[in-house]
């Protein structure tokens, strides 16, 4: 793999690794399917109870009125709760219900089990390169989001 065409196939494995871990995290699945979007901000609120609309859609990269909708829509289905802000009574805070906080326990169980049983079927060299690409994807993380935070 040559310097030209690597950030190119990184990219593409990336996006196909995610792909796929959607797509198998879908099949027999007994609830409605969420959105990518969806479980996103179901991650972040989770991650930070009590965030308001405004910071998660600077989190997320997403226009407030996007994230408004999915907000609407996850509460709608029982997984989100809208709070009134006590210190600014026009905004909103958001904190997962126990549905939610179910689901994502099971997405994550499901998720960390699919990837295992892949990751341990490689032959040692492969795993041990995985394991050491992950500072690298974590940098590499890190300057998207910085550089995402500038624009």
């Amino acid at each position: 793999m040559d310097e030209e065409t690597f950030p190119e196939e990184l990219a593409d494995a990336l996006v196909g690794i995610q792909r796929l871990l959607r797509r198998r995290l879908r099949a027999g699945l007994t609830v409605p399917r969420l959105r990518g979007a969806e479980v996103e901000l179901l991650r972040l609120v989770e991650s930070r109870p009590g965030v308001g609309i405004s910071d998660a859609a600077k989190e997320l990269y997403l226009a407030g009125n996007s994230v408004s909708t999915l907000v609407n829509q996850l509460v709608r289905d029982g997984y989100l709760v809208r709070e009134t802000d006590p210190a600014d009574r026009r905004a909103a805070r958001l904190l997962l219900t126990e549905a939610a906080e179910t689901r994502l326990r099971a997405w994550k169980a499901r998720r960390a089990a699919l990837v295992h049983r892949h990751v341990t079927g490689l032959d040692a060299a492969d795993r041990e390169a995985l394991r050491a690409a992950l500072p690298a994807l974590r940098s590499l993380a890190v300057s998207l989001h910085e550089e995402a935070e500038d624009s």
